[in-house]
């Protein structure tokens, strides 16, 4: 888990407090870890390697949206120092600050990315990285979809998740409780493609966090381009 942005969605009976008590939601998860998160985080190699390879697509001065910017570091540092245009969303006041004073040539904006309306093919490119793991299955898909409306046509996407069939299961997050939902790898490559992305690439690793309570989690990377 990285980037995160997103709640858990309600149980089925639609009792919040009866899901709530399964996990926390994303906010108070991440204001809790703040930059403890970063230090966990930030050294993948493997995420690097995922900004590298969108950087090498972009054009000057492109206009990106980091969905669940989480401090700010690496993805939208790293953007925002090649010179694009960087719009960070997260829905953590903590990590909306901390970004904000990390990389203060990039906009930050506080709130719940499903909420937010952006307009037809706004943006040349979207990083969605780790950010989708506390939203329900279908709350990630239809957010996938809007996130392509909101992409130019032949825009890019960076996508990465934990690539596990897990539909609302309770786990402990660097010592938060949460609720997670993902697919496995060929389903989410599908999700993502029915999203409106033609699949170029993907990349897969086992990563470790730096944190004591860290375990080996499997890593997924995609690349895409809007359909």
């Amino acid at each position: 888990m990285s980037e995160h942005q997103g709640q858990p969605a309600e149980r089925p009976d639609g009792d919040p407090a009866a899901h709530e008590a399964r996990g926390l939601p994303a906010a108070t998860v991440f204001d809790a870890l703040g930059a403890e998160y970063e230090r966990a985080f930030a050294g993948s190699a493997a995420h690097h390697a995922s900004l590298d390879r969108l950087l090498e697509h972009l054009a000057p001065g492109s206009r990106l949206l980091d969905v669940g910017s989480g401090t700010g570091v690496p993805t939208a540092r790293r953007l925002a120092a090649a010179g694009h245009r960087v719009v960070g969303v997260d829905v953590s006041p903590v990590m909306t600050a901390l970004a904000a004073r990390q990389v203060p040539d990039a906009e930050f904006r506080c709130g719940d990315i499903r909420e937010l309306v952006w307009a037809d093919g706004e943006f040349d490119a979207v990083c969605v990285y780790f950010s989708l793991l506390q939203m329900s299955r279908g709350e990630q898909s239809g957010l996938l979809g809007r996130l392509a409306r909101a992409v130019r046509p032949g825009g890019r996407l960076a996508v990465a998740t934990v690539p596990v069939d897990a539909a609302e299961v309770s786990a402990v997050f660097m010592g938060q409780p949460v609720v997670v939902s993902s697919f496995g790898e060929e389903e989410f490559a599908s999700v993502v493609a029915a999203a409106g992305f033609a699949v170029e690439e993907r990349h897969s690793v086992l990563f470790t966090p730096d944190h004591p309570a860290g375990a080996p989690e499997p890593h997924l990377f995609l690349h895409g381009r809007r359909i």
